[in-house]
């Protein structure tokens, strides 16, 4: 990418950041869904090519999935690689306590280090760096149409994937992901206060709100008449700042979208990937091995097509935010 390169830091002239590196990465065929959600930056230069070659092989080695050279899925990939990620932290933190409690008491002592209990009750579950950044809490709510006894239920996510509609928005499909639903018929409640099947309305809210929101949008859709999964293209728009309301607690969140993978091509067994990042009030534009400065209106070129026959099949898949009210990320 040296002639790339060149032209990057060229743009970027004097504003090039500090300390940053922007690399692209090389295809090892079909890798762009990893090259996409994964962005090293860890060399002297200040741009260039890395060729992740060991971690796609480890990646293989380890989830017969993305063995084959056939087209993945983006969002699988990430999914896969942020639960790896608390797996192998997880892992870790458990060897070191495990090497803590066989510590003879007077080297724990001298080392500030405590078993896996605290007076006596153990410790709460580890939390780690993907769990603070990525791990929200969505309640489903139930309410007996009988008794009106509301049951809640908590469940914890890294992601949140949403149904599409035609030219509709990032808001609109939360609000519908958020809608209630009615329960009667074949689907009625069971209520623990009736001791019986009830007629309920149930809905799903966020109770707390991630510091790194990542919207997956369900592109790829089984059509039954067809036998196999089509691609929606879909004009949604992402907006640069999103208020993310409707939490348990009614306050108004307010994010700021800071990167995009963007899906191109007509169908969900072919195409390639391509990533935005915003980095220092610059929007990056990554394909593989090259990386681009794009103008901040380039983003909504990205929101899909308002015509369900169009030649633009560049989509917006995974969006990721950043909560305001934790610390900005640029």
């Amino acid at each position: 990418m040296g002639a790339a390169g060149s032209k990057l830091e060229k743009a970027l002239g004097d504003q090039f950041p500090e300390g940053e590196r922007y690399f692209g990465l090389e295809n090892f065929g079909n890798t762009c869904y990893c090259n996409s959600v994964l962005q090293i930056s860890s060399q002297k230069k200040k741009t260039g090519v890395i060729a992740p070659k060991r971690f796609v092989q480890r990646l293989k080695k380890q989830n017969e999935i993305f063995r084959s050279y056939m087209h993945q899925d983006a969002h699988e990939f990430l999914n896969y690689l942020l639960n790896e990620l608390v797996d192998i932290l997880e892992k870790e933190a458990h060897t070191v306590q495990n090497d803590q409690e066989t510590s003879p008491p007077s080297e724990k002592a001298a080392n500030g280090l405590t078993n896996g209990t605290i007076n006596g009750a153990k410790k709460d579950p580890l939390v780690t760096w993907v769990h603070k950044n990525f791990q929200g809490i969505l309640t489903n709510e139930t309410r007996c149409l009988q008794c009106e006894t509301v049951t809640a239920r908590d469940e914890t996510f890294l992601d949140l994937s949403l149904d599409i509609e035609q030219n509709s928005s990032i808001t609109s499909c939360l609000k519908n992901f958020s809608s209630t639903e009615t329960l009667n018929a074949e689907d009625k409640f069971f209520c623990d206060k009736c001791c019986s099947l009830q007629e309920a309305q149930k809905r799903m809210k966020i109770k707390k709100p991630p510091h790194i929101l990542v919207i997956h949008l369900k592109r790829f859709k089984y059509m039954e008449q067809l036998g196999r999964y089509k691609k929606l293209s879909y004009r949604v728009v992402f907006p640069l700042e999103l208020k993310l309301s409707n939490t348990v607690d009614e306050a108004d969140i307010e994010y700021s979208l800071f990167a995009v993978v963007v899906h191109v091509g007509s169908g969900p067994n072919h195409g390639h990937y391509v990533s935005l990042v915003k980095s220092h009030n610059h929007w990056l534009f990554f394909d593989d091995e090259n990386v681009e400065m794009i103008d901040e209106s380039a983003v909504q070129t990205f929101f899909g097509s308002a015509q369900e026959y169009s030649s633009n099949t560049d989509h917006g898949y995974i969006l990721f935010y950043e909560s305001l009210g934790l610390g900005n990320r640029s």
